[in-house]
């Protein structure tokens, strides 16, 4: 029988700057997207339709990996198998998030012309992130209980912030050896 709480030692859990850069490609790609649309309504509609393609049907074709995610090494995981989570698990995680992800959006919209609104619209995408940083054995936001998932590393991916990362590096070292 298995249990509803997932064992540290089954999953490297995924650092959570990497957990928020893959969801800001994700977001970015989506909301690029789906702001073509004038009309609010049917710009909803493109967002939650984008959402289900780059956060579950990919997710599920592509081994736990949106593209957001494969470009930071992270997956999802079913925290109770150890394995890709299910269609139905997926959708319940990723429709929780579609509504925060597009309320922020929102918020992102009014900017800070209406900083008070802006700030409610974004609220609920902080409250979910907050989750994980107060887990820290697993890092599951609210999303990842609602889907009793979890976010692991992976080797497979493009290591898009270690590239960053070692590109700086190598700007910064280029410049120090033409400053001497």
């Amino acid at each position: 029988m298995y249990s509803e709480q997932p064992s540290s030692r089954q999953f490297p859990k995924a650092p959570i700057d990497r957990r928020i850069y893959a969801f800001i490609i994700d977001f970015t790609l989506i909301s690029i997207i789906s702001t073509l649309v004038t009309n609010v309504y049917v710009e909803f509609l493109a967002f939650c339709f984008l959402w289900f393609v780059l956060r579950v049907v990919v997710v599920d074709r592509n081994r736990g990996q949106s593209l957001g995610r494969w470009a930071m090494d992270i997956k999802v995981l079913d925290a109770r198998f150890n394995k890709i989570p299910s269609i139905a698990s997926l959708i319940k995680r990723e429709g929780s998030l579609c509504l925060a992800a597009f309320a922020a959006l929102l918020g992102l919209k009014v900017s800070f012309l209406n900083l008070l609104s802006m700030l409610l619209l974004i609220t609920p995408i902080l409250v979910d992130s907050g989750f994980a940083l107060t887990d820290e054995e697993f890092n599951q936001a609210f999303h990842d209980r609602i889907g009793q998932t979890v976010v692991s590393q992976t080797r497979r991916g493009f290591s898009l912030d270690l590239r960053v990362k070692k590109l700086i590096q190598e700007i910064q070292f280029r410049l120090k050896q033409n400053r001497k």
